[in-house]
């Protein structure tokens, strides 16, 4: 499974936000240094979560960010959704990289699946779940299955295939 720093910091910071404020909008610098993230990281980041609706930020001193809803609103797989990250547990990423060229490897239905169910519990956990350590499985009620269509087959192109290894393939008429 890979889910690069990118939604791991997304997630953290929206906790550290969830947690700090109760005592008026939380400023980045703040978040930074709690959380040991960097600064400019941060910013592109909160810029992604305002564009997707995920927080506000307050301008002026005293500003900062603060939550666009409540936190029990807002579930983990949206926060990692806004900053354009996926969880994925297979390797593929198109018919050139990952499976064996156009073609699926013997386990892809196996790790596709556990990916569509990391997304069916990061989409039922909130960040007040997390806040509050209430996050074991047996605590959350996973959305149906029929909510996560599977995969679909990957379209082999002989020529990109050709281009991606630098090989040349004549046309066959």
């Amino acid at each position: 499974m890979r889910l690069t720093s990118k939604g791991r910091y997304a997630v953290s910071a929206m906790i550290d936000l969830v947690k700090n404020q109760h005592q008026g909008a939380v400023n980045l610098a703040a978040i930074s240094e709690r959380q040991f993230i960097s600064l400019s990281y941060l910013e592109q980041l909160f810029r992604r979560l305002r564009e997707g609706g995920l927080v506000k930020s307050i301008r002026g001193p005293g500003g900062g960010y603060l939550l666009n809803r409540a936190a029990d609103k807002i579930s983990v797989a949206d926060v990692i959704r806004a900053v354009d990250e996926q969880i994925q547990a297979t390797r593929c990423v198109n018919a050139l990289r990952g499976c064996h060229r156009g073609n699926r490897c013997d386990t892809h239905e196996l790790w596709d699946s556990l990916g569509m169910h990391i997304y069916r519990y990061l989409d039922v956990v909130s960040l007040q779940d997390v806040a509050e350590k209430n996050v074991s499985l047996a605590a959350v009620e996973l959305a149906p299955a029929e909510n996560y269509p599977p995969c679909q087959p990957i379209q082999f192109d002989a020529s990109i295939a050709a281009a991606g290894s630098g090989e040349r393939i004549a046309a066959v008429s």
